[in-house]
């Protein structure tokens, strides 16, 4: 590390302070609602040295005696010492360091942090992309008694303000020289931060200047069914932004527990990169987020489009035989496989694993939005059974969890051990709100005492706002959010999702679709077409994809760009898309939840230009405030 303010290490004591140690009360399982109350839960807390009692039980998964970060890794070293831990890609050659060595800098990092000022309980904000000093500095600011904060590459001044401010950071950790100029405009407001630290290119302006993570990546390990050294290794690419909960199981506390290797993707890695480092690197688990499983699917269908009448014969039949036989896996039939289906496997899904660079892999992960059914059966049908998680920032990552020897399309998954489901209010389909227990459940928001009470709710049951029901095999099923809720004029509630999902089902040519029509007469959708990102700045540009071309030249338009079908409002493929969006509204349950109009927006949604989240999610408040104008015009 470099830094604006550069700490004197030599000087510096050779033992690290000790490890804080926290006191606990634990709640068991025999004082869980609905089994006997207990007065005072005193489950949550909004003061940075607070303390809360764990949702401890009395047997299995949930009654592990807690343990601190630094106990953590220390076993992690013990068992892992001399395995590779991390891979860093510089000139082009991969340098690793071992788990000895990354505990050694953590701890080094640590002194640096209390050196420069770091207060128990005050923050290190984090802002870069995904490298080793990412992590490093991470478990540093645990260990020596701070809060790590991360912050997403693409705030703003002010919105770094705010994260740094609020959790009174003492210590800045920034990527380059671009992240700290935004620091600079801001630095003024910052009373509690005393030294900035640039991890990567030269410092050109010199100035003076959670608690339930170990148990819930114990428990995510066996619930994901990953193996440790000496049996396996398993390897990871993180990629994904850290200030993500999903990244940091994923990149960093799973890995350190089960000894794995986490190789550090490009920063353009979601600009287009990203395939190129899984060929180099072929992980053994892998998780992306819905967009990302997206974008393999469109490269697949577009290299596709592009082949040999025979070889398209010859995939159309290894997919069916794929999906055909992973539907009757997952729906528990055990017989041998057909040898159709080692035919199939020899000639065609080995050699998309080898494109892909997913050749090693066996679990495939999504999580952070649900995926479409088109694209979990594209993957099934070429034998690569796509697990979804779910869970939530405040629940630590995941509470439900897919396996590739468990699972159900569209569904969650099951609950894991130790953990706990209850649906609020459910309705007569037997849909609630979807509430967790668990040791995983966060101590509440820093700071904010009411927005945790709505959180946390008196039995100490973290209420996520998200509405499911359950299965008979006790698979859980997403239905819709409460918040994203659209209540028509005639006081319908419509889960908006749903419908977005088979309108791209149906209009294989749309990147995004967006329902409208909140308080309103009937519902409207906002559509994008699937389109070239610029690998430089990820902005989508004005040529088609490959697949949306061929789409075309079969309804006889001749459109290579998308001002081609939307400025010229080309008849055919509009015709196409009225088409798909009947085919939607004929499956509606209501009239109220059919598609009354729909328009073509000039540019598809991304990251660059705001209607994204870092993590690919769709931003719809802010879609909604950019095409006021737009949704507007739908109702006059």
């Amino acid at each position: 590390m470099s830094s604006a303010t550069r700490p004197k290490t030599a000087q510096m004591s050779k033992k690290i302070t000790k490890t804080v140690e926290r006191t606990w009360t634990p709640v068991t399982e025999t004082e869980i609602p609905g089994i006997t109350g207990t007065e005072s839960l005193n489950l949550w807390t909004v003061n940075r040295d607070g303390e809360v009692r764990l949702r401890m039980e009395n047997i299995g998964s949930g009654s592990e005696r807690p343990m601190t970060i630094h106990k953590y890794m220390l076993d992690a070293v013990s068992k892992y010492g001399n395995y590779m831990a991390l891979g860093t890609k510089k000139d082009n050659k991969w340098q690793m360091t071992t788990y000895k060595e990354y505990y050694e800098l953590c701890r080094k990092a640590a002194k640096s942090f209390i050196k420069l000022g770091l207060e128990r309980f005050h923050g290190v904000g984090i802002l870069g992309f995904n490298a080793a000093e990412w992590l490093i500095s991470a478990v540093a600011a645990i260990f020596a008694g701070g809060l790590a904060v991360g912050i997403y590459t693409t705030n703003s001044a002010e919105a770094c303000l705010y994260v740094l401010n609020h959790c009174e950071a003492n210590v800045l950790v920034v990527e380059n020289n671009f992240q700290l100029q935004k620091i600079f405009q801001v630095k003024d407001q910052l009373p509690h931060l005393k030294a900035i630290i640039q991890y990567r290119g030269h410092v050109l302006e010199k100035q003076p200047y959670i608690y339930t993570i170990t148990w819930s990546s114990s428990t995510a390990t066996g619930s994901l069914l990953l193996k440790s050294p000496p049996d396996q290794q398993e390897i990871v690419v993180s990629y994904l932004p850290l200030s993500h909960i999903a990244a940091q199981m994923m990149d960093l506390w799973l890995p350190m527990k089960i000894g794995g290797i986490t190789y550090f993707a490009q920063p353009d890695a979601l600009k287009g990169t990203l395939p190129i480092t899984l060929r180099e690197v072929r992980p053994t688990a892998f998780l992306g987020v819905p967009r990302v499983w997206e974008k393999m699917q469109e490269r697949m269908k577009a290299v596709g489009a592009s082949a040999p009448l025979l070889k398209k014969k010859v995939a159309q039949w290894a997919k069916s035989v794929g999906l055909t036989t992973n539907i009757k896996r997952m729906n528990g039939m055990r017989a041998n496989y057909p040898t159709s289906y080692y035919l199939a496997k020899w000639m065609v899904y080995s050699k998309v694993r080898v494109a892909l660079g997913l050749d090693r892999c066996v679990q495939y992960f999504s999580g952070a939005a649900p995926l479409t059914k088109d694209t979990l059966e594209f993957f099934l049908s070429l034998d690569i059974p796509v697990c979804e998680l779910y869970g939530m920032s405040e629940s630590t990552g995941p509470h439900t969890i897919n396996q590739r020897n468990s699972f159900k399309l569209m569904s969650c998954g099951k609950v894991m051990s130790g953990c706990k489901n209850m649906l609020h209010k459910k309705d007569s389909d037997g849909v609630g709100e979807v509430c967790f227990w668990g040791r995983h459940v966060f101590m509440g928001y820093l700071d904010m005492e009411e927005k945790t009470m709505e959180a946390i709710d008196e039995w100490g049951w973290l209420h996520s706002g998200d509405l499911g029901k359950l299965d008979a095999l006790g698979f859980l099923y997403i239905t819709g959010r409460i918040k994203e809720l659209i209540i028509t004029a005639g006081g319908e509630n419509i889960a908006p999702v749903p419908i977005e999902d088979l309108v791209k089902e149906k209009i294989p040519i749309i990147s995004y679709a967006m329902v409208v029509g909140d308080k309103a007469k009937f519902l409207s959708m906002l559509l994008t077409l699937k389109c070239q990102i610029n690998l430089d700045t990820g902005e989508p540009e004005d040529e088609l994809t490959p697949e949306v071309i061929d789409f075309c030249r079969k309804l006889g338009s001749s459109a290579k760009k998308v001002s081609d079908i939307v400025g010229g409002r080309d008849q055919l493929v509009y015709a196409a898309i009225d088409k798909g969006i009947a085919a939607v509204n004929k499956e509606a349950i209501s009239n109220a939840q059919k598609i009354q109009k729909w328009m073509l927006l000039k540019k598809d949604f991304s990251i660059f230009g705001g209607e994204l989240g870092p993590t690919t999610k769709l931003k719809r408040p802010m879609v909604s405030k950019m095409y006021e104008r737009e949704i507007r015009s739908f109702y006059q």
